[in-house]
């Protein structure tokens, strides 16, 4: 039954407006049609006074005596194809078998129900469901040995608290994309417009891109670099040299820290790991395949959601960009990500390594 927050008066002013077909008179009303009815006016003056039709007012009546009540009855309509039992299997069958297409899932309910069901009723059946399709997120893909590895890693740092993580100073390499073309994922027409060059979804090939490292941690930001192409070891180093290694007494002051960095290729070469003991740079050990443990990640996805809604259009205003957004994440974001850490760490535990929302 639909509710309506308007008096009586209101109503009756409202009155001249011509309802819908199949509206539901409010219960109030319904309620002054009854008490008049009891007092015994008759049927047409409470119709005229209230401004009904001579039906309306009969039917209410009506179904006063009949039940005793003036709800309205519940309208009949067509059944369903598929009643409660069907869903239940249905919704089954869409849990088990979750990256199952929509076309899939048809073929699949025709052969089980023996009923002749579409596309758009399958729709609408897993909507009753109260299921929706989503896009899915994309996770690294993680093996049996590397689920192992980040749950015995997740349980030997789950000791340290919130100010050990503070200690640590994160580091992480990120790809920038110009996104220039690719605006136009939606786009309002009519059926006759889908070949105006307006509606088209444009798109490059191979847009121009950037490298960016960076650093952080809870006291600040580091500094940033941003390169064209790929890196190697020896590039790598002279990055932890100009970049890292100022950073890191900027913002630690000549307090102890740990460095972290994942196990790409530049980061594991033996060059790399004996500049670094030779520096007596504590590393963190890193579990492999393992972006959703970091807090740097966070500031990336910050920053690329910012890239999104500024659009450069070219290589030099990415640049600028980049560095502009890097500057403005403000500390308590960054003490919210690295406090965040722990959590992380009791995430990959209760889901046994596996990957995790982060």
């Amino acid at each position: 039954m639909i509710g309506y927050k308007k008096s009586l008066s209101e109503w009756q002013c409202l009155s001249e407006v011509k309802m819908g077909r199949g509206s539901p008179i409010p219960s109030m009303l319904r309620r002054k049609i009854v008490e008049q009815y009891q007092k015994g006016v008759s049927q047409r003056k409470i119709a005229k006074s209230l401004k009904l039709s001579s039906s309306t007012v009969h039917n209410i009546i009506q179904r006063f005596r009949e039940s005793g009540t003036i709800s309205v009855r519940k309208g009949q309509g067509r059944k369903t194809i598929l009643d409660a039992r069907d869903l239940r299997a249905l919704r089954r069958h869409c849990i088990t078998y979750r990256n199952a297409t929509v076309m899939e899932i048809t073929t699949w309910a025709q052969e089980y129900f023996q009923k002749t069901l579409s596309v758009n009723t399958i729709h609408r059946a897993i909507r009753r469901c109260r299921l929706k399709l989503y896009r899915s997120k994309k996770k690294p893909y993680l093996n049996m040995i590397q689920k192992r590895r980040r749950f015995l890693w997740a349980k030997a740092h789950l000791k340290w608290t919130v100010a050990k993580w503070k200690t640590v100073l994160w580091s992480d390499e990120s790809k920038f994309e110009v996104l220039f073309g690719k605006l136009g994922r939606h786009v309002i027409r009519t059926k006759e417009d889908k070949d105006n060059p307006s509606c088209y979804q444009r798109s490059v090939q191979k847009p121009a891109s950037l490298m960016v490292w960076g650093c952080m941690s809870a006291c600040g930001m580091g500094s940033l670099h941003i390169w064209k192409g790929t890196i190697n070891a020896e590039r790598y180093i002279q990055v932890l040299e100009q970049h890292m290694l100022p950073s890191r007494r900027r913002l630690f002051q000549g307090r102890p820290c740990i460095f972290q960095h994942d196990n790409a290729r530049p980061h594991t070469a033996s060059i790399t790991t004996s500049w670094l003991r030779r520096r007596r740079i504590r590393v963190l050990k890193w579990p492999a395949c393992s972006p959703d443990l970091s807090p740097i990640e966070n500031i990336w996805r910050i920053i690329k959601r910012k890239m999104r809604q500024r659009r450069p259009k070219t290589v030099e205003q990415l640049e600028a960009c980049i560095r502009q957004e890097w500057d403005n994440i403000p500390i308590p974001k960054l003490e919210q990500l690295v406090s965040s850490v722990p959590r992380r760490l009791q995430t990959v535990i209760k889901r046994r390594g596996d990957a995790t929302q982060w």
